[in-house]
């Protein structure tokens, strides 16, 4: 049994080295093609910047398309008592309300000066922000939108 595991250890021993034989033509392979590469690459920048000189002459200029609002946003709502007393009762599109809205805070000096995203309430504003001293101007939409018919 020994004269068989040697010869089975010899045949298991055989296969490897005929890999590395293999593994080694790959190797130099390789080595020869670097040079080949590099000769490569610095033939390749020359052929690159011709084509982007022509790109950047062909490409025309677009025309800025000018935005249309939403309908739904431009459409006259009717403000509530409270929001009345603020803006004015006439009918206005809900930018218009958001914008003289913010108008009167600017007038009347009501954004916090320490964190300018609170806005401070007087006497008129209170009624509006349902009690509340300060809000955050995030929370001025959901007012707007409970605020108009």
């Amino acid at each position: 049994m020994a004269k068989a595991t040697k010869k089975a250890a010899a045949k298991k021993a055989a296969p490897k080295k005929a890999a590395a034989k293999k593994a080694a033509p790959k190797k130099a392979a390789a080595k020869k093609a670097a040079p080949a590469k590099k000769a490569a690459k610095k033939a390749a920048p020359a052929k690159k910047a011709a084509p982007k000189k022509a790109a950047k002459k062909a490409a025309p200029k677009k025309a800025a398309k000018k935005r249309t609002p939403n309908a739904a946003f431009m459409a006259p709502l009717t403000p509530s008592a409270a929001l009345a007393d603020v803006i004015g009762a006439k009918p206005a599109s809900r930018p218009d309300i958001t914008k003289k809205i913010w108008d009167y805070i600017k007038k009347n000096k009501l954004q916090d000066s320490t964190n300018k995203r609170m806005i401070n309430a007087d006497a008129k504003l209170k009624t509006l922000f349902g009690g509340k001293n300060q809000i955050s101007m995030f929370d001025l939409a959901k007012i707007v939108s409970a605020n108009v018919k």
